[in-house]
């Protein structure tokens, strides 16, 4: 089991503290939600830990060992962004050997997908591109995926193959994911933290998302 974990996260905008009293965990095996309110700073937190936001202060740590840019080693972590991430000229040949997957076992998860493998990914739908960079995410050979938002745009249909994805590949990484249909969050995660106020909390029950203030029922 590998353990990818954050704290000691300090992070202001205009004097304005964002992310203070963070402690978040992360292994393999596991898929690790993370749900909270527009503006609470969920995506801030995924950036920090992915390297691409730098706050006033970090602990990122791997198996306990401090790595201060996971950006530069995708064997360690992929992330995936809220926006399209890979350029529109590429093709789907090109992108599936960049990231050393099978075209032929992404057709038969979603053959419903009818597109050539030598197409740009610019002529796809942008659900069907959200869905492409979403696997290939979830699928290549890093020891920790982080999705944010990847269920949106998405049709109901292709959130439950995904859901499927990621239940069968945290056999093989760990997961961190968010996403404001957190039905779907809740549904898969073997643990689960609501950011709040700046600070994590680690919940156990369907009411601790009540009384955080995330949902009203």
């Amino acid at each position: 089991m590998h353990k990818l974990e954050i704290d000691s996260v300090v992070l202001e905008f205009d004097l304005r503290k964002v992310l203070s009293d963070i402690y978040l965990k992360c292994e393999t095996g596991k898929i690790t939600g993370l749900l909270g309110r527009n503006g609470q700073g969920k995506t801030c937190l995924m950036n920090i830990i992915n390297g691409s936001l730098e706050p006033q202060h970090k602990s990122v740590r791997f198996d306990s060992l401090v790595n201060h840019n996971p950006l530069k080693t995708p064997k360690l972590l992929l992330y995936l962004p809220q926006f399209n991430f890979i350029p529109e000229q590429l093709t789907l040949k090109r992108i599936f050997q960049d990231f050393e997957l099978e075209f032929s076992d992404f057709e038969k998860t979603f053959p419903e997908i009818n597109t050539s493998y030598k197409s740009s990914i610019k002529y796809l739908s942008g659900g069907y591109r959200r869905i492409i960079e979403v696997y290939i995410i979830i699928k290549s050979k890093s020891q920790f995926a982080l999705l944010d938002e990847p269920f949106s745009h998405i049709m109901p249909l292709h959130i439950e193959k995904i859901k499927e994805l990621l239940i069968e590949e945290k056999q093989h990484k760990g997961i961190l994911i968010t996403d404001h249909l957190y039905q779907h969050i809740t549904s898969i995660s073997d643990s689960l933290y609501v950011l709040e106020n700046g600070k994590t909390h680690l919940t156990k029950h369907h009411s601790d998302l009540k009384r955080l203030g995330y949902i009203n029922t």
